[in-house]
């Protein structure tokens, strides 16, 4: 049975987080980036399906390849980050399943000859898994700035030719500037939104 977390932990991950508008010139070690992947994994998904793939641009040549790709109001926060992540997902992910999720051999005709079927399950796990990655982030001590303003088609051309991912949505990582986050912004209140059947 899961045990709850201190409050503290909670305000890490939740409450005292924010995403990141500049970045200051602290490098992140590849042992962190191994570290917030390594709690990722874990993460839930559909039949352990594991559809994320990750390229962690750190150095100027990558971030370079990218900027062209992204919208005029991402470009300089993005370039000053010490680690950009391109969050994709493999429709090619059910070919792996023999050896991720080995007590159904039969698991990949679930999804043989269903491009609908693979697209859904791909993305909606995928998904699953770049909220994992943010909050595996801020558990390891890394922050966040994630975004949709970019070209996707523009980025898989640049960085997954020739495979079956497609980049689901970019992520900043770092340490954040305080002097450059937004004031935050409302949230709806759980009646709001909610409702207990």
């Amino acid at each position: 049975m899961a045990e709850p977390i201190a409050e503290p932990a909670l305000d890490t991950l939740f409450r005292d987080a924010r995403t990141q508008n500049g970045w200051r010139d602290t490098p992140v070690a590849k042992e962190m980036l191994v570290r917030l992947y390594d709690l990722v994994k874990w993460g839930p998904t559909s039949a352990n399906i594991q559809p994320m793939r990750v390229k962690f641009l750190t150095s100027r040549e990558a971030k370079e390849k990218l900027k062209p790709h992204l919208s005029a109001g991402n470009a300089d926060k993005t370039m000053t980050a010490p680690v950009v992540a391109i969050i994709g997902y493999d429709l090619e992910f059910y070919e792996h399943l023999p050896r991720i999720f080995p007590h159904n051999q039969t698991a990949k005709s679930w999804f043989e000859g269903k491009p609908d079927h693979i697209q859904a399950t791909a993305f909606r796990n995928g998904s699953l898994q770049g909220g994992y990655f943010i909050l595996a982030a801020r558990a390891v001590g890394l922050d966040c700035g994630p975004m949709s303003g970019f070209d996707a088609a523009g980025v898989d051309a640049a960085f997954w030719a020739g495979t079956k991912v497609k980049t689901n949505f970019l992520c900043s990582l770092g340490h954040g500037d305080p002097a450059k986050i937004f004031p935050r912004s409302p949230r709806f209140a759980f009646d709001e939104v909610c409702e207990i059947l």
